[in-house]
């Protein structure tokens, strides 16, 4: 095996592979090579390192130098002075890990400080598309020992006892759920992975995926040797290309080494694994959608029971685990159910993995112990609100979810607590929001991605949640009663009651969310007409105020005419021409107009 003396770590998830960091890999190959370094010095592509922020990331070893917003004609300086000369380029480093004479090590960055990596353990550090890279840390050393040591009963107890807990959004016991899988007698069984992440602004599962494939094969395998399936589906959605070929490539590589296929570690047991594209449909993450998809189905929904675990795929035993859920399979196993419960919480073993964007400085993906309370996440983690803006509110579980105030800064999260406040652990999208959001905005983007996204199946969700937007709408435009807001409430809690599925029964939540924690705003948008955050169109009013200088570029620019006034006199904008395009505020020069 060949020694290097550095290693160039280029991140190449969706993020920074978009921002051309396979360029930037390439370019320092072809530098090192120039240079007669490439026996010395080896270039990896990883996968996501998690402050997608600063991307492009490059992080150099052994100094763990963390080069960030990297561009393809900084490699060749970092190349000839870092590499060839020993001297670290501080201008490109990180802001924070530079800012003392001893460069900080990642571990000690803000970011990074508070979290625990258990799900993204290998995100950042491997070659996803290198086996034996995943081998190096203890890669299927957790399936060679439940196939040699174990039986399947005492692999369904062990992850019992770990307290796992499905990291999809429900948050129902993994052991519960393989248990009840496990006794029913069927000529074949089958372990799905669903990949099928469709919350805005979610990446936790995707980012897993194309950073450390081989944990969700490996524990796919666990998990059918556990319930005795022989076969598994990843259903994951065509948008995540790289996800995709990553798969393709850890599948095969598996088989390649014996590791999937038939008779694993000679113990008799045989578990192949297929890949499944989704169409993007947000309710094929429901798991009866999903498996009516997989079987080439319309993704509807169906009642339960029977569940999966009795009858789930083509009629057979099913059990659906998510991406996450599935990546802390292997750990557990080779670490056990007390080191697992050694974090988190009582209730909540373990660590969550979160998509932190919105109105946030450090936009990215972090992974924390259970209990971990927002404020330590936003502020602490996510470095707050970026331009000195005041936090207003956080999303969490995407249009499941519920929008939290700063009065709930200090929740910790878990299952419990997120419910209790109104809102859920989701898959672990956490969107925030500052002084400029409207929540009214915010129920209505929700609410509208629901129902372009329901599958129209069930009553109360097809038109249950169209009712509703309708009746956002007209508040947003200014023509709303204080009756539409009582209307709505019992909208939201009917449909919360009797739709089908989880999509249907969550839809309402970040309306109920914001009437419950932002009545003021909505009664603002109904009784005074107006928005207080300035966002919905209809309500606003762009007033020139004493500062204007008489230019007449707005009244010039104006579409409309609704701008009066003489040269070198202050402008008055007439109401009722308005059309509200916001052009006149973008033309002045001497920042004169206002919005309200």
């Amino acid at each position: 095996m060949k020694i290097f003396r550095s290693h160039v770590l280029v991140c190449g998830g969706t993020g920074c592979s978009s921002s051309k960091s396979a360029l930037i890999r390439e370019r320092f190959i072809e530098k090192i090579k120039e240079v007669n370094l490439d026996n010395e010095v080896q270039v990896i592509g990883t996968g996501c390192f998690g402050l997608c922020e600063e991307g492009p990331v490059v992080i150099i070893y052994p100094e763990g130098s963390f080069y960030a917003r990297m561009t393809v004609d900084r490699v060749d300086e970092i190349v000839e002075e870092h590499l060839l000369k020993g001297r670290i380029v501080r201008k490109y480093l990180f802001d924070e890990s530079a800012r003392e004479e001893k460069l900080k090590a990642l571990s000690e960055v803000d970011f990074y400080k508070k979290q625990k990596r258990v799900a993204l353990r290998n995100c950042g550090l491997i070659n996803p598309e290198n086996i034996h890279e995943y081998i190096a840390r203890d890669g299927y050393f957790a399936l060679g020992k439940v196939l040699t040591e174990m039986t399947p009963d005492e692999v369904i107890k062990l992850v019992k006892d770990s307290g796992l807990k499905g990291r999809g959004g429900a948050g129902f016991s993994t052991g519960m759920k393989w248990s009840f899988a496990a006794p029913n007698k069927a000529d074949q069984k089958y372990v799905i992975c669903n990949a099928d992440e469709g919350d805005p602004g979610a990446f936790m599962d995707r980012s897993v995926l194309e950073g450390d494939p081989h944990a969700v094969l490996e524990a796919m395998a666990i998990a059918g040797y556990a319930i005795g399936a022989t076969k598994g589906f990843i259903y994951v959605r065509a948008e995540y290309p790289i996800a995709v070929h990553r798969l393709k490539i850890a599948i095969a590589q598996a088989k390649e080494l014996g590791l999937l296929g038939k008779n694993l570690f000679n113990s008799g047991f045989d578990f192949d694994i297929e890949i499944r594209l989704g169409a993007g449909a947000f309710v094929c993450g429901e798991e009866t959608a999903l498996m009516q998809s997989i079987e080439g189905k319309r993704g509807m929904s169906r009642n339960k029971p029977p569940f999966p675990a009795n009858k789930g795929l083509w009629g057979k035993p099913t059990i659906i685990n998510n991406v996450e859920t599935l990546a802390n399979i292997p750990q557990i196993i080779i670490k056990g159910p007390e080191w697992f419960k050694s974090f988190g919480t009582e209730k909540s073993p373990g660590t969550k993995v979160f998509a932190l964007g919105g109105k946030i400085n450090n936009t990215g993906l972090v992974e924390v112990p259970m209990g971990t309370t927002l404020r330590e996440v936003i502020y602490d983690i996510g470095g707050g609100c970026p331009n000195g803006k005041e936090f207003k509110a956080v999303q969490t579980g995407g249009p499941s979810g519920g929008c939290l105030t700063k009065v709930h800064l200090d929740t910790p999260i878990d299952y419990e607590n997120l419910t209790a406040v109104g809102s859920m652990m989701g898959s672990g999208g956490m969107i925030v929001m500052d002084e400029d959001n409207c929540m009214v905005d915010i129920a209505r983007f929700f609410l509208d991605f629901t129902v372009d996204e329901s599958c129209g199946k069930c009553t109360p969700c097809r038109e249950g949640t169209k009712r509703m937007l309708e009746i956002l709408d007209k508040i947003a435009e200014g023509k709303g009663t204080m009756e539409d807001l009582d209307k709505l409430e019992k909208l939201a809690v009917n449909i919360k009651e009797t739709s089908l599925c989880g999509l249907g029964q969550t839809a309402p939540n970040p309306v109920l969310s914001t009437l419950r924690y932002f009545k003021d705003e909505y009664e603002a948008h109904v009784n005074e007409k107006r928005c207080p955050a300035g966002v919905c169109q209809s309500l606003l009013k762009y007033i020139i105020t004493m500062d204007c200088k008489g230019c007449t570029k707005c009244a010039r620019i104006c579409p409309s005419g609704a701008i009066e006034g003489k040269v070198r006199e202050i402008h008055v904008i007439n109401q009722d021409k308005c059309i509200k395009c916001g052009a006149c505020m973008e033309a002045c020069t001497f920042h004169a107009i206002i919005k309200k």
